[in-house]
């Protein structure tokens, strides 16, 4: 009966024919036999256990891993996958034990499907024309600034300056009051989520300044959160409350003695969520040309605009 060749004898024609090499190559040779063993050695694998996952033989492995063995990509493939390693780790020019480039991407291979997910989710958010684009978004209660800021800032920048209010009132074909009044809340989140998707889909660049209340709405938001850069403009509640009145709107106090203890109930409330904006810019106390400058020194310091 005809005997079944071992891995040894497999291996014999390549150690009996190749060349010793030289220059580059046996640099290449002694890396990738270095990394071969330091490998095994970190997992604790002996020579014969390698051997037998690989199909690899003994001699063939010592010799690989004294720089001496000229292996084929086949064979180096198959020691790369009994090691758990790409095949990129054992001949790139970078030390895979060193380099935080490499270690995380092994960590992201072996990382579970779900953590995958965040992770390109992360990445795909913050790369450079990512989801987010060059889209900023300011937040923050009526009376933070946002409007005023946000015209100021993208007439500085050379950006396009957009209220998400007057998107909802052009997609429900009327003021934003008589859409509260018709359809009620449900009816103007609902028109607010629709005017946001018309923005993400009409503006790669832009600066937009959205309701106080779009934080509360967990949809919206996070989809805000997804596709722009977001700043939350926080102000002390007095100041909300001036900037209002010196608007002209009264509507704030008119027959609610108690509206800036709910103004105060609100701000607490919403904090938690108004954190999760990316960036936060305090204009309590400051004037509006303050205030813009360290606005514009911000989107520049996160680089929001590339």
């Amino acid at each position: 009966m005809a005997q079944t060749e071992g891995p040894e004898v497999a291996d014999r024609a390549v150690l009996d024919i190749e060349p010793a090499e030289s220059g580059p190559v046996a640099g290449l040779l002694t890396r990738v036999g270095q990394r071969v063993r330091q490998a095994r050695e970190q997992r604790g694998i002996s020579r014969r256990v390698l051997s037998e996952s690989s199909g690899v033989s003994p001699r063939y492995l010592a010799q690989l891993e004294s720089g001496a063995g000229n292996i084929s990509i086949g064979l180096l493939c198959k020691v790369a996958e009994a090691l758990d390693l790409r095949i990129e780790w054992l001949v790139g020019e970078e030390d895979p034990w060193t380099s935080e480039a490499l270690h995380m991407a092994e960590m992201y291979r072996q990382a579970e499907g779900p953590v995958q997910a965040q992770v390109r989710e992360l990445l795909l958010e913050s790369a450079p024309g990512g989801r987010r684009a060059q889209r900023i978004c300011l937040v923050g209660l009526r009376g933070a600034g946002k409007s005023t800021l946000g015209r100021l800032a993208g007439a500085a920048l050379d950006v396009p300056f957009v209220e998400l209010n007057r998107e909802i009132a052009e997609v429900g074909g009327m003021p934003v009051g008589e859409i509260m009044a018709l359809y009620g809340q449900e009816g103007y989140r609902k028109l607010e989520a629709d005017a946001l998707d018309r923005v993400i889909a009409t503006h790669d660049q832009v600066i937009l300044a959205v309701g106080g209340g779009i934080v509360a709405e967990p949809s919206t938001y996070n989809r805000l959160l997804a596709h722009f850069h977001t700043i939350w403009l926080k102000a002390a509640p007095e100041e909300h409350m001036a900037r209002v009145r010196a608007q002209g709107d009264e509507r704030p106090m008119a027959g609610q003695p108690e509206a800036m203890a709910q103004l105060k109930s609100i701000l607490q409330a919403r904090e938690a969520l108004y954190e999760r904006a990316h960036a936060l810019l305090d204009t309590s106390g400051a004037a509006v040309e303050d205030t813009l400058e360290r606005l514009l020194a911000l989107i520049g310091q996160e680089r929001f605009l590339g």
